[in-house]
């Protein structure tokens, strides 16, 4: 069986064989005991010289930033793009071996999550998901059943809780949960990712007791006795997490493709890893080595130390067909609003006692990130907070004076930036380009939660979308997966509406930021690309892009927000070849013919 073509540095474009059918081998979990997965083949065609797709209505960002339309395109064997044919332009026929017919369906760009977390996408399908539970009592019902029908796992993981979806007024406890599971060690992760809930075993396990110590950036809920009460708050989660066994690399392998079919059914052909571990990159690497890496992941080391021993001198080539490349380095200032976690400039409305979790000074955040940069990584930096935005984008500008050039400094999710700072921005912007990667459905699940937690007068610089555009930065989008679905449609639908999947507020919440369709559409194709300094491999449908394109049945340019929730992705390419057809869900068995041009 053939493998996609290695990147040769010396071309701008590999050109090799295709292979005749991609593997759809999965491997079984082990160790945490993630279940084995369904086999799903990924389907593509036979190699051929030029391929051309005709009969098509084409929408893509075009170079100037405005919608092209175009009816057919030719890709080369390599699934590299050779030409878009527009209306009244005549489609070639020389060099043309083979012919798809697009049957006059849409069909855009590949779209691409510009902040995802691959391996925890795929972890939280493959283990207990709180996310869907309204209530404490129906997460513990949850918990209970989930924990006998799994009685010999070391560890009881998952995540999704969310108390104030519950309503519940304060953070669960680690008494509720030894009600349903009293021997077992159990750790499961906030919705947001920035706490963790424990029971009784597992706090024994890790040795967390009334005498423990919080780190700098963290907080640990006591009880009025002093006793710890079951959650961990950010940098103080390791206390616990730390102790969870770590998965296997089998484990990894079936959580990596478990993930990448998540990516594919909603038309998602590209992401950026935010966080990327060590082990993360192994399981990326021994996939693209045996050709199972189909999604393309621009990854972002999680913290210098990881970075580091992936990359090493700096950034890695492209790989794997333009596939995989380590891009930069991930760090955190503060954590989230849902936690009170996000460092704030003055108190919190709903707890005056608190301003938030800053995980970094000043000075360690500046001299991590100068670390990084002269080494020409990539910076992203979560910043949630008003204080911690101002902080980062002070760190930026210091740091702009010494690291020139088009430096594209990631500010990921941006969700609280102070008015008085985005002049700051808007400086940055003009010099060594900044960009506000933020996720559009955060505003929707976010609202009422954020308005009571910052009270009306910080609300105007609260996903600010639209006012952060017109600093100059570039607005990437993306879902925060797996703390948000993997959904890009809910995304687009949020950012041109400022709506829920309910449609209110009616007219949107702070409807002044709802930003246009081009922009949206933008978001999670061509800005999202050029937010990874990737703009010249893919993201639009273009001489010289790879071939990555989705077949849908709604136009996200002219159809309501609710249409496009309801968006279906009825076939995604990547390369030239497909790899997701929903007229065949489970991808077809093994031994299933390829698709047919």
């Amino acid at each position: 069986m053939g493998k996609w073509p290695t990147p040769n540095p010396s071309r701008k474009r590999e050109r090799g064989r295709k292979c005749d059918r991609l593997p759809s081998r999965l491997r079984e979990g082990s160790g945490v005991g993630l279940a084995a997965l369904a086999a799903f083949t990924f389907l593509t065609t036979p190699a051929h010289a030029d391929t051309l797709i005709d009969n098509v209505q084409g929408q893509t960002i075009g170079s100037d930033g405005q919608i092209e339309r175009f009816k057919a395109f030719v890709y080369d064997d390599a699934g590299v793009i050779k030409a878009v044919i527009h209306e009244g332009e005549k489609v070639p026929k020389k060099g043309i071996t083979a012919r798809l017919d697009g049957k006059g369906r849409l069909l855009l760009p590949g779209l691409i999550d510009a902040h995802v977390h691959v391996m925890g996408t795929g972890t939280a399908a493959l283990t207990l998901d709180l996310s869907e539970t309204n209530s404490l009592a129906e997460a513990l019902e949850k918990i209970g059943a989930y924990a006998k029908a799994h009685p010999d796992r070391p560890w009881l993981i998952g995540r999704g809780w969310n108390q104030e979806r519950w309503k519940l007024g304060r953070f669960p406890t680690a008494a509720e949960l030894d009600a349903v599971v009293p021997g077992q060690p159990v750790w499961l992760e906030r919705v947001d990712g920035h706490a963790g809930w424990a029971n009784s075993a597992a706090l024994k396990a890790a040795g967390v007791t009334a005498a423990s110590t919080a780190p700098t950036g963290g907080e640990i809920i006591r009880n009025a006795d002093g006793t710890p009460s079951g959650v961990l708050v950010d940098n103080a989660a390791d206390l616990v997490g730390s102790h969870v066994p770590p998965p296997t690399a089998r484990d990894l392998d079936a959580t990596l493709a478990q993930a990448q079919r998540l990516f594919f059914t909603r038309g998602l052909t590209a992401v950026a890893d935010m966080g990327s571990s060590i082990q993360d990159w192994q399981a990326f690497r021994r996939a693209g080595d045996a050709n199972q890496l189909y999604v393309r992941i621009m990854a972002y080391g999680d913290g210098i130390d990881n970075t580091l021993l992936i990359g090493g001198p700096g950034p890695s080539p492209w790989l794997y067909a333009d596939r995989l490349r380590l891009n930069g380095v991930k760090l955190y200032m503060d954590g989230a609003l849902g936690s009170r976690g996000a460092w704030l400039k003055a108190p919190y409305s709903d707890k005056p006692e608190t301003r938030g979790l800053p995980r970094l000074t000043q000075t360690q955040l500046g001299n991590l990130m100068s670390r990084a940069a002269m080494d020409h990584y990539q910076i992203a930096v979560h910043a949630i907070g008003d204080e911690a935005n101002s902080v980062l984008l002070s760190a930026m500008e210091d740091l702009s004076a010494t690291y020139t050039g088009d430096r594209r400094w990631r500010i990921e999710h941006a969700q609280i930036v102070d008015p008085a700072d985005w002049p700051v921005m808007a400086r940055i912007a003009r010099t060594t380009g900044v960009v506000a990667s933020m996720q559009p459905v955060h505003q929707t699940s976010d609202r009422l939660m954020a308005e009571a937690r910052l009270g009306p007068d910080r609300l105007k610089g609260a996903y600010a979308w639209t006012s952060l555009k017109a600093t100059g930065a570039t607005l990437a989008f993306g879902s925060d997966s797996p703390i948000e679905r993997p959904d890009p449609w809910a995304g687009l639908a949020a950012a041109i509406s400022r709506e829920d999947e309910t449609g209110q507020p009616a007219g949107g919440w702070q409807p002044q930021e709802r930003v246009s369709r081009l922009t949206a559409l933008a978001g999670y194709t061509s800005a999202a690309a050029y937010a990874g300094f990737a703009e010249t491999h893919f993201g639009r449908i273009a001489p010289g892009q790879r071939a990555d394109f989705i077949f849908v049945d709604t136009d996200p340019m002219t159809a309501t927000p609710a249409q496009i929730r309801a968006t279906k992705v009825l076939e995604t390419w990547v390369g030239g070849g497909k790899v997701w057809d929903a007229a065949k869900p489970e991808g077809g068995a093994a031994g299933a013919e390829p698709a047919k041009r």
